[in-house]
């Protein structure tokens, strides 16, 4: 490290002052310069290429963890530790880090009601359990709001739809092209929070119609919807954190190019680094 410092400033100052300073030898300093590039060093540079270019590929979204299980599918070999140390050295790192912070025992403030997804086991096949939600995006032009349904057994966003305002008719949009697209079987659960948008009687009569079966949140309970949540999180944080969209139609097509990523590229780590339309396809 000393030595690197040297060579950093040696064009600038006196090597025989910088190595007195570092109390390093001069001939130790040129023995170094003159040693060749190790082998180690080399795998180190041209995985930092690899890593820049998936990092950007992936939308400056992964982390180590993804990063690593990525290189490792294309034949790469490392360590998760490496992939840190390296992304340290190119000063890159997910773009969902330090956006939120937990807080334990939150939660327990508020009251509870029952629901019916807490008394469910995992699904193991695609169309069993639902859940929904929406979000708002600012833009430039006003609030854009952002409603999704979610596969649970794939992670897999299923129907979406985007409104100037919230209400029923943007839930019902995003349910309706979710029930065009993955045809749910009889009996569905389908989990939502205790909204006016999905307590009101036109969105109930449409589960029901479907032959959908209704399951709420306790009262201030986000995580009894953790995985919409989490998808939210995703979502904010690597396609709409740090940007200004200049009107409604911009924010659109940014997030429909994002949600169709998050289903057909993005490795999702509960799913084993599959992405959810792999991890659906399992059960074809």
């Amino acid at each position: 490290m000393k030595f690197a410092f040297i060579e950093e400033n040696r064009k600038t100052s006196n090597i025989r002052h910088l190595c007195h300073l570092l109390g390093v030898s001069r001939s130790g300093y040129y023995a170094w310069r003159a040693r060749p590039v190790s082998a180690h060093r080399r795998h180190d540079e041209r995985l930092k290429a690899v890593i820049g270019e998936l990092h950007q590929g992936f939308r400056r979204c992964y982390g180590a963890p993804r990063l690593h299980r990525a290189l490792v599918q294309r034949g790469w070999r490392c360590s998760r530790r490496r992939i840190n140390r390296l992304m340290r050295e190119l000063g890159i790192k997910a773009s969902s880090t330090g956006l939120y912070q937990w807080r334990p025992g939150r939660q327990a403030l508020y009251s509870s009601t029952s629901n019916r997804l807490a008394e469910l086991d995992t699904p193991r096949r695609p169309g069993h359990q639902w859940a929904g939600d929406f979000t708002y995006v600012r833009t430039r032009q006003g609030w854009l709001y952002h409603a999704v349904v979610l596969d649970l057994y794939s992670r897999q966003v299923v129907g979406w739809s985007f409104g100037r305002k919230r209400g029923t008719e943007l839930t019902t949009s995003a349910l309706n092209m979710a029930l065009a697209r993955a045809h749910p079987v009889p009996g569905c659960l389908f989990h939502s929070d205790q909204g006016i948008e999905y307590a009101a009687h036109e969105y109930r009569d449409l589960l029901r119609s479907a032959g959908l079966v209704r399951s709420m949140s306790r009262k201030g309970k986000l995580l009894d919807n953790a995985m919409v949540e989490s998808y939210f999180h995703s979502m904010k944080s690597e396609c709409v954190r740090r940007r200004t969209f200049n009107d409604r139609i911009e924010a659109t097509a940014k997030i429909v190019a994002y949600t169709e990523f998050y289903n057909r590229e993005r490795l999702h780590s509960s799913l084993g680094y599959r992405t959810p339309q792999e991890y659906a396809k399992l059960c074809a």
